[in-house]
Parts: structure tokens; C-alpha cells; sequence
């Protein structure tokens, strides 16, 4: 355990340049305030700044403003293809040869495709009325939707003449139908409980980076040296100080990050950070920005671009003493959106790292957007690259 020293202040990091040390500061600054503006007793003054505790509400089966639904490309291939699975199966094992499973596939495809894209076109374009009703209703009303589908679909497979079915058989394919809207919507609430931990994941670890020893002692120690010379700089330093805190610390409740934020907000985040880490590295440390504004309201997940400039800063520059450049790119493509960040490559870094931020970022991004947004990272021509695509 690191202990005092004998002046009564904290070593100071050897990576700190800012010149000579100030003198400590007082703990018990005198009040002069007057006696009827000064906090009250039993009213500390950071009470506006406590945390409370609130009971988490689990995610609403269906949302307006959830990315990943019944409308996303990805659900709609995972529908049509497990329907077309499991139906294949079926009828291979009623058929006795392959021409038989063949033509009964052909003819049975026709009304699964139709049901299947029927409801899900009908379930989207309803999304926002059903948003609105209760639990019970946004289950029941869907499934109840994919037995009639599926019943429909039965006679269209009689009004294109490639089978007769039975009374039985019918209310099979509407059971069929019910069954395969309430796995379907079973399998969107798992997923979108399973984002509940990975947005936990994103916020401790922006949690522990914010509040690691190394970052924050630097920071303070950054500030109190500019106090005396730079009061403005100093608090310019504390603010985005507090601001990367505000954001780390941030509660809103489960789902909330399902929507994403702005990719501007993310920018800027990030460039508080460099800002606090450019007052340490000074030179060592060069950003180039390459925004493109057509990309700054594109929605992507909270905590996205911070992670990605933290690695790049502690595995590119921190170890060099030439230090390095880091490269943040944003760029719109059509109905996509592009995200780089390349640092250069030198020395190894000290600490060795365990990808955690990668694979986290990796996690949230195919949470959102899943099959739609790819992430792609390594080394090339002296940099690492870490390449997001996304759709806007």
C-alpha cells in the first residue's frame, strides 16, 4: 500500500509535466458567508447529488422506440428462415421421398411465407398502438394475430390449387401459426432482458476507468497545479472531469440505452477525455478529427466512442515516449454509418489488456443493431484500427 508522504500530500505521478508542486491546501477553509446562506445541518449541500435507490421495471415486451423489434432486418430473416426450418422438417419426416417432400415444401412455402410476412408487416405497422396497451394485450393480441395468418395463409394454399386441407388441418396451421408468434415474441423479451447486463457491463467498466487510481490522481493533481496559474484551466479540467462521471454514474433504468444516443453526444464525450489527457501528454499526444456533420444524429449505443479513444491513449501513446497520433473518423454512407479510430503502434504497452472494451462494444452494438452492424479491429501498417459500421 502506497503511503504518504511527510508533507502531508500524495506523490505525484511521474507522467505529470505541469512544473512544480503547489503548496497543500487547507481541509477547513473558513466560511464568510452569512449566517443565513450557509448550508443547513441537517441539509448537507451535496444532497441534490446522491444517488437513490429505485426498483428496476422490467422491459415492455413491445416499444416505439426500441431499435431491435418485429421491424428490424434481422428478426425478419431469423422468422422467415426458422419457420421455413422447422416446417421442411416436418414435412420430410410425412414424406416418403424426396420428389414428395419436394413438391409438398414448394406448395406448403407458399402459405409460410405469406402468413410469416403478413404478420410481421401488419405487428410493425402497429408497433406504436401496441406500445400503448398493457402486457397481457401485447402478448395476446400478436399471437392471436399468427393464428389468423397462418389460417390465411391455409387457403391461399387452396386458392392456388397446390392442396386441399382438411378442417383439422386448418386449425393445425392456426395453432401452428399462434405458436410461432408467442415463440417469436418469447425469444425478443430474452433478448431484450439480455441487454439489461451488458448495459450494466458498458458502465462498470466506464466506472472503473473513470475512477482508476492512475487517471484520476493525475487529473486532480493536473487541476491543482493549474489553480494558480490557470484557474480557468483548472476548471475546464474539473468539469469534464465531472462530466465523464455524470455519464459513468448515469441510472436510467433498464432498456434505456435501447434507443441509443446521439453520435455527436458520443463525440463530445470523447473529447473531454482527450482534453483531460492532452493537459498530461501534452505533445506526446496528438488528435486528429475527421467528423463528417451528416453522421452527428445517427443513434448508437451509450458509451461507444470513449472506450475505443481510452485504448487507443493507453496502448498507443501512453507507452511511447515519442507518444502518438489518434485518428477518430465518423463518416455517413448511404443509410449507414461509418466509425474509426486508428492509433499508432509502438512499444508494448505496460499493462497487458484483455480486449474487455472491445468485446463489450462488440456485445452492445449486435444487442441494437444486431446482424445490420459489424465491428472489425487490428493492426495494419504500424496503427490498429478499430472499424465500426452501423446503419443510421
Amino acid at each position: 500500500m502506497t503511503s504518504r508522504s511527510t508533507n502531508g500530500r500524495w506523490p505525484r505521478d511521474d507522467a505529470d509535466a505541469l512544473g512544480p508542486s503547489t503548496q497543500p491546501l487547507s481541509t477547513q477553509p473558513a466560511d464568510t458567508r452569512p449566517a443565513d446562506t450557509r448550508p443547513s445541518p441537517t441539509q448537507p449541500p451535496w444532497e441534490e447529488t446522491r444517488l437513490e435507490a429505485r426498483a428496476a421495471e422490467p422491459p415492455r415486451l413491445i416499444d416505439a422506440q426500441r431499435r431491435f423489434d418485429v421491424c428490424h432486418v434481422g428478426l425478419v430473416l431469423r422468422a422467415v428462415l426458422g419457420v421455413q426450418l422447422a416446417l421442411s422438417l416436418g414435412l420430410a419426416m410425412a414424406s416418403e421421398t424426396a420428389g414428395q417432400w419436394a413438391w409438398s415444401m414448394g406448395g406448403a412455402s407458399v402459405a409460410s411465407l405469406s402468413a410469416v410476412l403478413a404478420w410481421l408487416l401488419i405487428v410493425c405497422a402497429a408497433k406504436a398502438v401496441l406500445a400503448r396497451l398493457p402486457e397481457w394485450a401485447q402478448w395476446a393480441l400478436p399471437i392471436a394475430l399468427g393464428a389468423a395468418c397462418a389460417f390465411a395463409g391455409s387457403l391461399l394454399l387452396e386458392a392456388v390449387e397446390l392442396g386441399r386441407l382438411g378442417a383439422l388441418q386448418r386449425i393445425a396451421a392456426a395453432l401452428s401459426g399462434a405458436l410461432a408468434a408467442g415463440l417469436l415474441l418469447g425469444w425478443l423479451k430474452l433478448r431484450e432482458r439480455a441487454q439489461a447486463p451488458a448495459d450494466a457491463l458498458a458502465r462498470l467498466v466506464e466506472l472503473q476507468s473513470r475512477i482508476r487510481p492512475h487517471f484520476l490522481f493525475n487529473t486532480l493533481n493536473t487541476a491543482i497545479a493549474l489553480v494558480r496559474v490557470d484557474p480557468n484551466r483548472a476548471e475546464e479540467v474539473l468539469e469534464d472531469l465531472a462530466e465523464l462521471f455524470r455519464v459513468a454514474l448515469a441510472d436510467e433504468g433498464p432498456g434505456a440505452g435501447a434507443e441509443g444516443v446521439r453520435l455527436d453526444q458520443e463525440v463530445e464525450l470523447a473529447r473531454r477525455y482527450l482534453a483531460i489527457e492532452q493537459l498530461r501528454f501534452g505533445n506526446r499526444l496528438r488528435v486528429h478529427w475527421q467528423l463528417d456533420p451528416h453522421a452527428a444524429e445517427a443513434r448508437v449505443p451509450p458509451l461507444l466512442l470513449q472506450p475505443l479513444v481510452e485504448n487507443a491513449v493507453r496502448h498507443g501513446v501512453e507507452p511511447n515516449d515519442q507518444g502518438g497520433d489518434v485518428d477518430i473518423v465518423t463518416r455517413a454512407r448511404g443509410g449507414e454509418i461509418e466509425i474509426r479510430v486508428v492509433n499508432t503502434v509502438g512499444l508494448p504497452s505496460r499493462g497487458q489488456g484483455h480486449g474487455l472494451a472491445l468485446r463489450n462494444v462488440r456485445q452492445r452494438l449486435r444487442l441494437m443493431h444486431d446482424v445490420a452492424a459489424r465491428l472489425e479491429a487490428g493492426p495494419g501498417d504500424g496503427r490498429f484500427v478499430v472499424r465500426i459500421v452501423m446503419p443510421r
